[in-house]
Formats: C-alpha cells, structure tokens, sequence
C-alpha cells in the first residue's frame, strides 16, 4: 500500500487517494474545500517545541529525525495512522513545509514504512 507525502499547495489528485493533512497548524491560504482532506491528524505532527527547534535548517534534520522518532514512539496517533493505513489502498500525508525532502512528513512516511 504506497504512502506518499505531497505538499498540501498542490492541487488534490484522484491518485492521491484518502489525504491526510498531518501539520499541527492549518496552512496558510489553503480553504477546507481546496485541501480535500479525509482528515487533518495534527496530534502526528512534531511537538510545537520540536518543530520550533528544528526551524526546518538542513543541518539540523538528522538530530530532528531522531527526536521525531522518539516523539513517534509514544505518540497514539501512530495508532491511528496505521489502521488507515490499513482502510485505504493509497495514503497521501500532506504538509505545508517548502523543502519537499527535508520536512516531519517525510520522516513519517519513512516511520511508518
């Protein structure tokens, strides 16, 4: 079952299948009918200090990794990511980040994989 992650900006696809938005904060200028979600799963999103620490610098994104992982470990929303994971033939987790390789939603894909 392929899970993908794709920035939220671009427009939704039929082959994106069920879109599961997983930022903590709703992205800028994108409307609920544009976003086309099956669900917004922000309690997966990096804690708010993680995400701050991390402030999306390369040279930070292996240590951001790792502490992610670990936030992951506890996290029950795993749980809850995983049973969709299971329901539908395709997952598409968007995030609202500009760099489309170093980002938390990647780090998940790879998680969950």
């Amino acid at each position: 079952m392929p899970i993908v992650a794709k920035r939220i900006y671009e427009p939704a696809k039929n082959t994106d299948g069920y879109r599961v938005l997983v930022d903590r904060l709703w992205p800028r200028g994108v409307s609920h009918q544009k976003a086309a979600l099956g669900e917004w799963l922000k309690d997966i999103a990096p804690s708010t200090e993680l995400r701050e620490w991390f402030g999306h610098k390369p040279e930070r994104f292996a240590e951001f990794k790792k502490r992610y992982h670990a936030e992951l470990l506890n996290n029950p929303a795993v749980k809850h990511l995983r049973d969709l994971t299971r329901q539908h033939k395709t997952i598409t987790l968007l995030y609202a980040a500009h760099d489309p390789k170093i980002n938390h939603a990647e780090v998940l894909v790879d998680y969950l994989r």
